[in-house]
């Protein structure tokens, strides 16, 4: 049986970061190809009402300390040694998911995702500022001064917006979130369930 799995994204959540470089995993094992989604999460908490863990939880007693414990297993798990949360946290992303749109209207989506993954949590750019931004995907090899203007088309605007609508009214509350056919799955610690929602629809 065929199965579809999407991954609503934004470059602004480090645990989208992790999920990314963890997914290829269950892609393999599976056969099956994640389908991102590219989503502004800024929209997302404000439609739903949801706010960053980092605010969220600020006044939790040991609950942020915990979060750093589980980025640190992961980290460790799948050999992401490269990870450094970027020091211009939170850095506004609407240029980086327009300019997704744009790269995947463009068949170069593959290479503008790596390179703006890299980019935010990584090497700690700070992707916000339209001369980073341009700098950064010209380094990958593509246009970046073009990307950056492809982000003032309409029809990217649009597609993003449409996007991030489409999301919410799936009941994406914040990102990584995965569609396997319908179920929904929310953080990059339900990535082994997941797996196990595409290999149980996939025996149909």
């Amino acid at each position: 049986m065929s199965v579809s799995v999407d991954f609503i994204f934004d470059f602004g959540s480090p645990n989208a970061y992790f999920a990314y470089h963890a997914m290829g995993e269950i892609e393999e094992r599976t056969g099956v190809k994640f389908n991102i989604i590219p989503c502004l999460l800024g929209g997302i908490f404000k439609a739903t009402g949801n706010k960053a863990p980092i605010f969220t939880y600020s006044n939790v007693k040991g609950k942020l300390n915990y979060d750093r414990i589980e980025i640190d297993r992961f980290v460790k798990r799948h050999g992401l040694s490269n990870y450094k949360f970027n020091k211009h946290f939170p850095v506004n992303t609407v240029l980086l998911m327009r300019g997704a749109v744009a790269a995947q209207m463009d068949g170069q989506f593959d290479t503008y995702l790596a390179a703006g993954l890299r980019a935010m949590w990584e090497d700690s750019k700070k992707m916000d500022d339209p001369e980073v931004f341009a700098q950064v995907f010209t380094a990958a090899g593509l246009d970046g001064a073009q990307l950056l203007a492809r982000t003032q088309d309409q029809e990217v605007k649009d597609k993003l917006f449409a996007n991030t609508e489409a999301a919410v009214a799936r009941g994406t509350f914040g990102i990584p979130t995965f569609f396997v056919g319908d179920e929904i799955f929310f953080g990059k610690e339900r990535l082994g369930q997941v797996e196990e929602e595409i290999l149980a629809q996939q025996q149909g």
